[in-house]
């Protein structure tokens, strides 16, 4: 198992084959996928043929707990267009409990401490509240409101995507910050 990243309660590894049956469960309760779907499952056959081979390809992290092993569900951390895209998904029963915060600051303070990510960039529905909670906890700011086409609309989508981020600078200048107020 190659483990990427490690905290105090969480275990981000790489995706294998094996876990496709962990995928179509997390992608098929319908208010995981509120937000990405309109709550539409994704078939087995689908999460085999397109979604695991993608969460398998890289930058994708399946999230398990430390102490069980239990799967969560998976981060991403992967360069796009505008930086290096920070994303999750978790089944319903983690929500509420730190796990995506905790996982989305491990990635961002490995990305920027070790990888040499210059900015790191979150995106989410405008409506999704829990998400934009995690982005904001996690130190990212909001950055815009955007509207794009999608060839099926979902309940919300009328309002908006929203764009979160943090670059380099402002991670250092708040690493430096919370060592002065810890002195």
């Amino acid at each position: 198992m190659e483990i990427f990243l490690e905290t105090g309660r969480l275990v981000l590894r790489a995706f294998t084959g094996a876990d496709a049956d962990r995928v179509t469960e997390l992608d098929s309760d319908p208010e995981v996928m509120r937000y990405l779907s309109g709550g539409k499952p994704t078939p087995r056959e689908v999460v085999v043929r397109e979604v695991l081979p993608k969460l398998c390809a890289g930058g994708y992290w399946a999230a398990q707990l430390r102490a069980t092993g239990e799967f969560l569900g998976w981060f991403e951390f992967r360069p796009c267009p505008a930086g290096t895209e920070l994303g999750y998904r978790l089944r319903r029963a983690a929500w509420g409990q730190g796990y995506a915060t905790e996982g989305a600051r491990a990635l961002i303070d490995k990305g920027f401490a070790e990888l040499g990510v210059e900015r790191v960039v979150a995106y989410t529905m405008a409506v999704n509240t829990a998400s934009r909670r995690v982005m904001e906890k996690a130190g990212l700011d909001f950055v815009r409101t955007f509207h794009q086409y999608w060839p099926e609309a979902i309940d919300g989508s009328e309002h908006g995507e929203v764009e979160y981020a943090l670059d380099r600078r402002d991670w250092q200048r708040r690493q430096v910050e919370a060592v002065r107020l810890e002195a």
